[in-house]
């Protein structure tokens, strides 16, 4: 327990999915869904089904879905949730101007008492166990004071959600503050990214927690990370320290795999320790620093750190950092170790090139482009 909150890992998408459908069906006068994906079908249908009981008898509820993300929902999908009485809004729908700025967050809050946040989308793709079926994801609920923290955030999300103004980058600025390293780290804190976040609070927090570190453990389906945390991992594992990164074998984006292996060589040979995930499709995000966890959708990629809304929560809880370790040691069974003189002879110069340019133009070519596409909406 922590800051009067109760913490519980939910780590399967059939587990997830059924919590979401019990605090829904639950819930007494508030209920606010985010989601990148929201998908037709199980176990979508059945969410959808809650929520508009929900509405029904009188609960307060909002649903705030990704323009990009749930595309392929049929129009009148949310017919029956707003037949209820509860609120559909979708952020950023489409437009060539400003698409690439996308809400990748994904939380359900009831009741200011009950929240869940993670990486799971809400989708068939993520059900099962992650093992034998289903990718392979996880997310934390927490019960307690802080669900108003993240109520708040949704709320600022859901009212700019249509982007009726031009000045977008001017919205994130006044949504999301800029972030000032802290005298003390709280035991709880939430952080927000958002479009055009290189100095954005989740980017930011990361970075100095690691500059020090002398233990950390990552997992991330799609992983390219900033150079500064690049340096601070690879100098954490000089010094003696222990750095381990669990990262996609299996993976939905085949251009963030080439990109994230073609940072392996340098880690390796300071020393870091890769694993690559293959039983199923990665999606998990979590990340230990010695005494803190974080949780919630951030990748540690360049897109995560600066060009979506995202959420993450940073926790200092011993028992909390206990249990995200015993799950890091879970997932490594379930791996394949990345050996530092078998990776370079098992990949030829054609692969390596691949590596290389998918690094670039996912590093370079889509921050470049989003940073043209912020200073226009200036």
């Amino acid at each position: 327990m922590n800051d009067n909150c109760q913490y519980e890992w939910l780590e399967t998408g059939d587990g997830y999915y059924a919590a979401l459908v019990s605090a829904i069906s639950s819930a007494a006068r508030s209920i606010r869904l985010e989601t990148y994906i929201f998908a037709e079908g199980s176990p979508g249908d059945e969410i959808r089904s809650a929520l508009a009981a929900a509405a029904k008898r009188g609960v307060a509820v909002r649903v705030l879905i990704d323009g990009f993300g749930s595309m392929d929902l049929p129009d009148d999908y949310w017919n029956s949730l707003k037949a209820a009485g509860g609120e559909l809004r979708i952020f950023n729908p489409l437009d060539p101007g400003r698409i690439m700025f996308r809400d990748h967050r994904k939380m359900l809050a009831c009741d200011s008492s009950v929240a869940f946040i993670g990486g799971f989308n809400i989708t068939g793709e993520e059900a099962g166990d992650g093992i034998k079926s289903g990718w392979r994801d996880l997310a934390l609920c927490i019960r307690g004071g802080k669900v108003s923290e993240l109520e708040e955030t949704f709320d600022r999300m859901f009212d700019m959600a249509g982007f009726r103004h031009r000045r977008l980058h001017r919205l994130g600025s006044s949504l999301f503050c800029r972030w000032k390293k802290p005298a003390a780290w709280p035991s709880f804190c939430l952080l927000a990214g958002s479009p055009g976040g290189w100095n954005s609070p989740i980017k930011r927090t990361l970075q100095a927690n690691m500059k020090n570190a002398r233990n950390i453990r990552i997992i991330s389906a799609y992983f390219l990370p900033s150079w500064q945390m690049i340096r601070s991992l690879r100098k954490v594992a000089r010094h003696g320290g222990s750095v381990q990164i669990i990262t996609s074998g299996k993976t939905d984006v085949m251009m963030a795999r080439y990109a994230g292996r073609s940072l392996y060589d340098r880690l390796l040979h300071a020393g870091v320790k890769i694993f690559e995930y293959d039983a199923q499709v990665l999606h998990t995000k979590l990340i230990v620093v010695d005494n803190a966890v974080y949780a919630g959708s951030a990748n540690m990629d360049n897109r995560s750190l600066n060009i979506n809304y995202e959420l993450l929560v940073r926790i200092d809880d011993p028992g909390l950092v206990s249990q995200a370790c015993r799950i890091f040691d879970g997932y490594l069974p379930l791996c394949r170790a990345i050996e530092h003189d078998e990776w370079e002879k098992a990949r030829g110069p054609w692969e390596k090139i691949v590596e290389r340019l998918a690094r670039f133009i996912l590093a370079n070519v889509d921050t470049y482009l989003s940073r043209r596409k912020l200073s226009k909406l200036r």
